[in-house]
């Protein structure tokens, strides 16, 4: 009966992982910067209508009297050439451009996870089966075949997350099978298989939240990558199309421009800029506390 105990200690571990993490972001000025940044901005595109200036341009309303006009008083990051107010669409953006990814890399992971760890628990012909299909998406770059899958799936914001979603979760199947591997053997798992656990209750008691701190850090990577896939595909006219906001969109409508009117693709730009470093930042602070022997 002793075994009971033991199986708990994952979760266990998990909670005071979560505590030392918050520990270290308050502590680190960087850190905490980015996690303020990242914050705010998912505040602003959750209560985007609410927030910017002039949300019916924001949306797409166009305002011919407006067209091209340079930062001012008014307009504090200038209009795009239909006239629309540039932070207006930047705030009405930041939906597509961080719920989107946000989203993808969530469904990433739950499409990938929970395979990686039937792999590795299992082992035998299913782990061949699950991992070389895993390698065969692996074997092409993730922009590559999300491209691929989108002209093939049509142009739209719904299409371009189902892209990247098949694109991105063959990562999560390598690292959950990887740490499903190591623990299987563990004394843990050993006592809920003696004591008649079944397999698909270890797997999601005892072998997923171990996977939780590498795929954690793997996410938090990834999410500034998507949001760069995802203005990547817009830029190309496969994402969001007009006259929705979004980033790329934005970024691809002002290149026209850039001599002249420079402020329709740069400010866009560096909001991209700015989310894309801070979710890297706090992906390297993660990636820090997870696993410090690779920085020694």
């Amino acid at each position: 009966m002793t075994a009971i105990p033991a199986l708990s200690n994952p979760e266990l571990e998990n909670t005071r992982t979560l505590r030392h993490v918050l520990t270290v972001i308050l502590r680190d000025p960087l850190s905490l910067a980015s996690t303020v940044i990242i914050i705010l901005f998912i505040l602003i595109a959750i209560f985007a209508m609410q927030v910017a200036p002039y949300p019916d341009e924001g949306a797409g309303k166009t305002h011919a009297a407006n067209t091209l006009l340079p930062p001012s008083t008014e307009h504090w990051l200038g209009t795009d050439k239909l006239g629309r107010d540039i932070l207006s669409r930047i705030i009405v953006g930041a939906r597509p451009a961080l719920i989107i990814p946000i989203g993808v890399v969530l469904f990433a992971v739950l499409l990938g996870a929970p395979l990686g760890a039937l792999a590795g628990y299992k082992g035998g012909w299913l782990d061949e089966v699950i991992m070389r299909i895993t390698d065969l998406f692996l074997a092409f770059p993730s922009l590559l075949l999300a491209m691929a899958i989108a002209s093939a799936l049509g142009r739209g914001l719904d299409k371009a997350a189902i892209a990247l979603i098949v694109s991105w979760w063959p990562w999560y199947t390598r690292i959950a099978r990887s740490v499903a591997v190591s623990l299987k053997e563990r004394y843990f798992v050993e006592a809920a298989q003696a004591i008649g656990v079944r397999d698909s209750v270890i797997i999601l008691r005892h072998i997923l939240p171990n996977t939780i701190s590498p795929i954690l850090v793997q996410a938090t990577v990834d999410l500034g990558t998507v949001i760069l896939a995802m203005g990547g595909l817009a830029f190309l006219g496969l994402g969001t199309q007009p006259p929705a906001p979004d980033w790329g969109l934005m970024v691809s409508d002002g290149r026209t421009y850039i001599l002249d009117q420079w402020w329709i693709a740069t400010f866009p730009g560096i909001a991209i800029f700015i989310v894309v470093l801070a979710f890297n930042l706090l992906g390297d602070t993660l990636r820090d506390i997870f696993d410090p022997r690779q920085y020694k």
